[in-house]
């Protein structure tokens, strides 16, 4: 009994998240869970999750809020900012499915933070931390991608607290904030029922991205907390920590959480971002080491492969390929790089030969880009990690805003996060008061059973 009722449940889960992606909206973040309730019209604020600076400010990590509608008084400036004690190694956050809660992670303790978003958007509050991530998914470090799924949340994880390498897992929490179940990663030690399909099965973990329609989950690959919380040219210049970055992405069965295939992509994976019309059946994902822009995809038999499908820059000048996004049509996919502080734009009309037709140089550093759904517009951020950050005059901590009109960008504002006594700002959330404003009714249960029986 209990078996046919999970699998009806995910089976309407499924269908759920195919009803959510033919709903029209005009604004929200691209890169966002299939399952979540989206922002109709403009968005109202930034929150961005900002990692705390020696000398800087209270030093601490925060959650900062910017208001970022144009029709406001208060455009572009800061209006609250909530600090959560030490320095973590903020890095990413993700909201619930409902949208009312953001989970925020650090990287170096395993905390996460949980703030109420929906109560006053303006003004969020810190409800809860979770200080016990490490003991209750079995020994995970560094809870990395928060990622939304119908009343939980999934967790990748960057390492582990045995030999702090990079083999890790997936972790769910419920809405909550309780404790679910730990997914380990496929190794070829214990590969979990997967195929290996190339070279590697490296068991790291980076990023999670879903596609519903397809039942098809994937995870990427990166590094453990004893190389990201090294100095960066302390480890470049390490043999043996050059060697122990992910060279993976795995395809899972959604429903199940099992991994079903690992594919080699070599040169640390990161960011996945999925097409999102219903008919393209792809994701994207960049390796930061080898430069390249890697396609997953199902073929015509119905199986899914990975394939490198263009370069980004000038791959022996290692521009490190770090956030990506798509734009809502799948016609663009932004790729930020790193070391150069550029950001390029690639026609992806076809997926499988990306064409470079625009870059820009947007600072000394930059790491994170969120693009809008109506893809008008594209804010940056600027820190990667504590260690990684550049150091001196090239140390530029910012959010900036730019509008895209097809052919140009141009700024909106910049706002200095050091100047401001903030910190390191990492990445962004999009935040609106007509989310909570508005009640969406979900379709009758009646045409979800006509689905299921097609």
């Amino acid at each position: 009994m209990r078996i046919k009722i999970s699998v009806l449940m995910r089976s309407f889960v499924l269908m759920t998240g195919s009803f959510l992606l033919s709903v029209p909206v005009s604004a929200d973040e691209t890169c966002q869970s299939p399952y979540m309730a989206k922002i109709t019209g403009q968005e109202d604020f930034v929150y961005v999750w900002t990692l705390g600076m020696e000398g800087v400010g209270d030093e601490q990590d925060k959650l900062v809020t910017v208001d970022v509608n144009p029709k406001s008084p208060h455009f572009g400036k800061v209006i609250d900012s909530i600090s959560v004690g030490g320095r973590n190694e903020a890095h990413h956050s993700g909201f619930t499915d409902d949208r009312q809660f953001l989970w925020a992670g650090g990287l170096d303790t395993s905390k996460i933070f949980i703030f109420d978003v929906h109560t006053n958007p303006a003004h969020p509050k810190l409800t809860k931390v979770i200080t016990d991530f490490v003991e209750k998914s079995g020994g995970v470090v560094g809870p990395h991608t928060m990622y939304a799924l119908p009343g939980t949340m999934m967790i990748t994880g960057l390492s582990n607290n045995k030999d702090h390498g990079g083999r890790t897992a997936l972790v769910e929490y419920s809405n909550a904030g309780e404790y679910i179940t730990t997914h380990w990663m496929p190794t070829d030690g214990k590969l979990r029922g997967a195929v290996k399909t190339g070279q590697y099965a490296d068991g790291y973990g980076y990023d999670v991205r879903v596609l519903p329609r397809k039942n098809a989950m994937f995870t990427s690959s990166f590094t453990g907390w004893s190389n990201y919380m090294m100095d960066f040219g302390k480890m470049l210049g390490d043999a043996e920590a050059m060697k122990r970055f992910g060279n993976t992405v795995v395809q899972w069965n959604l429903h199940t959480r099992q991994p079903k295939k690992v594919f080699d992509v070599p040169g640390a994976p990161l960011e996945i971002r999925c097409a999102w019309d219903p008919n393209h059946n792809y994701c994207f994902t960049t390796t930061a080491l080898t430069s390249k822009i890697w396609l997953i995809y199902e073929d015509e038999h119905g199986q899914w492969q990975s394939k490198a499908v263009a370069d980004i820059g000038d791959p022996a000048k290692i521009p490190l390929p770090v956030d990506i996004s798509i734009q809502s049509d799948d016609g663009l996919l932004w790729v930020n790089t790193f070391m150069d502080g550029k950001t390029r734009a690639f026609d992806i009309s076809d997926p499988f030969n990306p064409k470079q037709i625009f870059e820009q140089k947007i600072g000394a550093q930059v790491n994170m880009v969120s693009s809008s759904w109506d893809g008008k517009r594209l804010y940056y951020t600027s820190s990667l990690l504590a260690n990684w950050d550049k150091k001196g005059k090239d140390n530029e901590q910012y959010l900036k805003l730019y509008q895209w009109d097809g052919k140009q960008l141009k700024q909106q504002f910049a706002i200095d996060f050091i100047k401001q006594k903030l910190g390191r700002p990492h990445q962004m959330r999009f935040g609106a008061y007509s989310l909570y404003a508005q009640k969406t009714t979900p379709p009758k249960l009646p045409v979800l059973a006509g689905w299921l029986q097609q």
